[in-house]
């Protein structure tokens, strides 16, 4: 039976695989002189997974909790994730030791994951506190960013809900203004159809007797069209609509403040949105948006997952029910989940939106794979693909003559390689000015072609 021990430390939660610990003894006794020899140690216990605390605060935080016996949500999803499955009819092949008794009881309940604690754990888990430092070293960078990509990842999901409850709530408060304070004012409504600029003009507006033609300067800035805002004050002078009580009208212009406050933030919500999706899939973003991203990656669950997905998986992503329901019955399965969302599908004639579907979603593919498992952030490749794209469509439409992948790749990756020289020229240039040494001119100096190499060889592997 395999052995995992948990170790809480003051920088996150630690998972040891113990593999050759059983084979050296089964006592405390038995192990104690490996248990002591750093040599031996780390060859019979290994490093699996290490998540770190996001901040001080979440640190004392979890440690507390740990300290009382709670098991927090972080750390069920780090055992859950790392370890391998547990059915409930089965018995776990494995055991997770852990420090105090009351968590390995929670942990068990609240996963299934059986849990260990005794002296052989404790002397085990004392040596892994006594080695920490060294055995830390065994970690590759790979398995401390995955769980900083996925922070991000889970970061642009629940943007992205949010994003869907804040338009579903406008819409229903804005129709609520409407519906309210149209029976004061029931000619604005066919004036303005946009809800947010009538939000604005219900809040300034507030008693339609009290406009006169002095305030038209004043509708005409905030609507931004002078005739409207004429006609805006001919429709008050000859409204039909009921007179209000003066706090029945302070009540409704509260109302559209908070419709305004809520419409900002949504504003807000997603210029949020477009920054964390340029910092984790800038390729991505640049070439098919930064909400059809977003939807791809939120509905895959996590970029790399999503770079896992072949591109024919990845052109029905959000259409399975479609897809089940076709194939149950025998129809045509669908051509296109999230990605029907994309300008370049809208413009694309009936007859050919199969088609750029297929190519799209070819090109989604390796943007996200790009992004995922290149070292350098850069949206080049997803501005070249998203010209490949529009060039696709012309040959769709016109039958107009595309360029060739290989050579929009090697200008991608020219482009790549410049960027890279010119931001060392500059550090090269300030390392020059603080210092003359010539070593470190020497490792601030790019190879050019031993760049290119690179990034050909990485890019070979991407649409492999």
């Amino acid at each position: 039976m395999a052995l995992y021990l948990l170790f809480e430390s003051a920088s996150g939660y630690a998972l040891f695989h113990a593999s050759g610990i059983r084979k050296i003894g089964q006592t405390v006794d038995a192990v104690r002189p490996t248990l002591l020899d750093l040599k031996r140690f780390s060859k019979a216990v290994k490093l699996a997974r290490f998540t770190p605390f996001l901040s001080a605060a979440d640190a004392t935080n979890q440690c507390n909790a740990i300290a009382e016996g709670i098991t927090t949500d972080e750390l069920v999803n780090f055992l859950v994730l790392n370890l391998p499955k547990v059915k409930e009819w089965k018995k776990g092949k494995f055991t997770v030791g852990v420090a105090q008794p009351k968590v390995g009881s929670r942990i068990t309940e609240a996963t299934g994951i059986p849990c260990q604690s005794d002296d052989y754990i404790q002397e085990l888990l004392g040596s892994v506190r006594l080695h920490f430092g060294p055995l830390f070293d065994q970690l590759k960078p790979y398995d401390v960013e995955n769980y900083s990509r996925a922070s991000a990842d889970n970061m642009v999901t629940q943007t992205l809900i949010l994003l869907d409850t804040l338009d579903k709530g406008i819409n229903f408060f804005t129709m609520r203004v409407r519906e309210w304070y149209g029976w004061h004012f029931p000619e604005l409504i066919k004036i303005v159809n946009d809800n947010y600029l009538y939000a604005k003009l219900a809040n300034f507006v507030v008693n339609k007797s009290d406009l006169s033609e002095k305030d038209i300067p004043a509708l005409a800035d905030l609507i931004g069209d002078e005739d409207k805002a004429k006609e805006i004050v001919e429709a008050a002078k000859e409204s039909m609509g009921q007179d209000l009580s003066p706090v029945d009208l302070i009540t409704v212009q509260q109302f559209a403040q908070r419709v305004m406050n809520l419409s900002e933030y949504r504003k807000n919500i997603y210029e949020y949105l477009v920054t964390k999706m340029n910092d984790i899939a800038p390729n991505l973003t640049s070439l098919i948006g930064e909400m059809v991203g977003a939807q791809l990656i939120s509905h895959a669950g996590s970029l790399s997952n999503l770079a896992k997905l072949p591109s024919s998986s990845l052109q029905i992503l959000g259409a399975e029910k479609a897809l089940r329901r076709a194939l149950r019955t025998g129809g045509n399965t669908p051509k296109y989940g999230h990605i029907f969302h994309s300008s370049f599908i809208g413009r694309a004639s009936t007859k050919n939106k199969g088609r750029m579907a297929r190519y799209l979603a070819s090109k989604c593919s390796m943007a996200s794979r790009i992004d995922c498992y290149s070292d350098m952030s850069s949206s080049i490749f997803g501005e070249k693909m998203r010209e490949q794209v529009e060039e696709r469509l012309d040959f769709c439409e016109k039958d107009v003559a595309s360029c060739k992948n290989l050579d929009v790749m090697n200008a991608a990756i020219e482009g790549m390689t410049n960027t890279v020289s010119e931001e060392d020229k500059e550090k090269e240039n300030g390392g020059k000015k603080e210092s003359n040494s010539e070593a470190d001119d020497d490792a601030m100096h790019l190879d050019k072609p031993a760049m290119q190499s690179t990034l050909c060889t990485r890019l070979a592997i991407v649409e492999l």
